[in-house]
């Protein structure tokens, strides 16, 4: 891989930009290539406000990119290309499999496609394969802009939904070995997503441990309640009557029947805003 970016930038495997303003500046050119981006642009990318040196940092910045992307890779600054008149700006060109977060996302739309079709075995090799490309979450080493944090919460957010299909393809597919410590292990980082809830319920009612479904029903409801204001999420709520009936093949039935379908979509994504709020006892 050319470009990591899902965790610490890395070129070549190698991290070769000590500069968090070059880091940040290459980043920005990895979100927008092929497109051109100006040096208005980029300036309001990488400050909310820019400053009044914002033009001579940039030009100086790239200058010192070009070096750094020669250093980890020979060569390579010939890939950043500088455009005068109409398409006054700068590329960075760069192929599919070349960036990680191109690879992720055509492996994890992929892996959907595959689940929904039914092929879960296959479905889950994509989305392993996927998700190893993560060494950490996206973002981490950015400046604090508005339009970086649009795309981290974005970024991060597929994340989590390649590792719902994943558990998902998994439960169906009876390759539950372990699969609730890894639910449990992604909502400790997601604890707003209400299909991880509904899939660790799942799990434990599919191995027949009802107490083990109830227990962590009880705890996605009190996170709701205190934190959002909200009821219990109708689809764990779904979940819940199956715990309470000892039902595994219901629980793995409202695992195929949101898995499969289409429109399939959490009600919230990561710890961004929600999307429908249903309040509890009228309150506001």
């Amino acid at each position: 891989m050319l470009f990591n970016i899902l965790g610490p930038l890395e070129i070549g495997g190698t991290d070769e930009i000590a500069s968090p303003t070059r880091r940040a500046l290459l980043t920005a050119l990895l979100l927008r290539a092929p497109q051109s981006v100006g040096i208005g642009e980029l300036s309001e990318l990488l400050w909310d406000d820019p400053p009044a040196s914002a033009t001579a940092n940039i030009r100086s910045h790239l200058t010192g990119l070009r070096r750094s992307l020669d250093a980890a890779v020979p060569g390579l600054s010939h890939r950043l290309k500088t455009y005068r008149g109409s398409r006054s700006g700068y590329t960075l060109y760069v192929g599919s499999e070349e960036l990680d977060l191109h690879l992720f996302t055509m492996s994890a739309r992929r892996g959907r496609t595959l689940l929904m079709r039914g092929e879960v075995d296959e479905a889950v090799a994509v989305l392993e394969k996927a998700l190893a490309l993560w060494r950490a979450p996206f973002g981490r080493d950015l400046p604090p802009t508005r339009w970086f944090d649009a795309h981290a919460t974005g970024i991060n957010s597929a994340r989590f939904d390649a590792y719902q299909d994943l558990f998902a393809a998994l439960a169906l597919a009876d390759r539950t070995e372990l699969l609730a410590y890894r639910i449990e292990s992604a909502v400790a980082e997601a604890p707003y997503r209400q299909g991880l809830w509904e899939l660790l319920a799942a799990v434990h009612c599919i191995h027949g441990n009802a107490a083990g479904a109830l227990s962590a029903i009880g705890r996605c409801q009190r996170l709701f309640a205190d934190d959002l204001g909200l009821c219990l999420p109708p689809r764990v709520e779904a979940m819940q009557r199956a715990a309470l009936d000892w039902n595994a093949e219901e629980a793995r039935r409202l695992v195929a029947a949101h898995a499969l379908s289409p429109d399939a979509e959490p009600l919230l994504s990561g710890d961004g805003p929600v999307r429908e709020r249903v309040y509890c006892n009228d309150t506001p």
